[in-house]
């Protein structure tokens, strides 16, 4: 297969408490501090896709949005399921939960890897990386076709890295 065939054109930043996958080759970014990020690709198929979410679980009186990883990541892996996956052939990556100087705020960022282990696992899809925890940022650049991953570790996270695309040239 010639390289050009499988280099990703397409670039998309995904934001907090929102779920993208695709066929086609992209290069999904995302920035996270206590946040955490599940990619899971289809070995088989070439499909791959990554959630992004803020707080471990979706209290009763909440709106069902992916914003909670109890709601985000169940809802990602039935997208995979309705696009013809095998749940034999996913695999997974997570990324993030930076802990913060506030006890509540470390609390989050704990919880939201607890909850994307738990839930994987549930669902049988094996985890075969994580870059978790610690006191630092992420940048993350997601690569949908050959489930690589590039990791930028950051000391602090500025408004512009929320949304790249806000910069002039883009």
């Amino acid at each position: 297969m010639d390289v050009k065939e499988i280099k990703p054109s397409c670039e998309y930043f995904l934001q907090p408490g929102y779920i993208f996958l695709s066929q086609e080759p992209y290069l999904i970014s995302t920035v996270l501090g206590s946040s955490v990020a599940v990619a899971i690709w289809d070995a088989e198929s070439k499909l791959g896709g990554m959630s992004t979410f803020l707080y471990p679980f979706r209290q009763k009186t909440d709106k069902v949005t992916a914003i909670y990883g109890n709601v985000a990541i169940p809802h990602m892996i039935k997208m995979f399921l309705e696009e013809g996956a095998k749940k034999k052939n996913l695999q997974s990556q997570i990324f993030g939960g930076a802990g913060a100087d506030l006890l509540e705020a470390q609390n989050i960022a704990d919880e939201n890897i607890d909850v994307a282990r738990s839930t994987l696992k549930k669902n049988g899809i094996k985890v075969i990386s994580e870059d978790v925890g610690g006191r630092l940022g992420r940048k993350i650049v997601y690569n949908t076709f050959q489930n690589e991953a590039l990791i930028y570790k950051v000391a602090t996270l500025r408004n512009g890295d929320w949304y790249p695309y806000d910069r002039q040239g883009r």
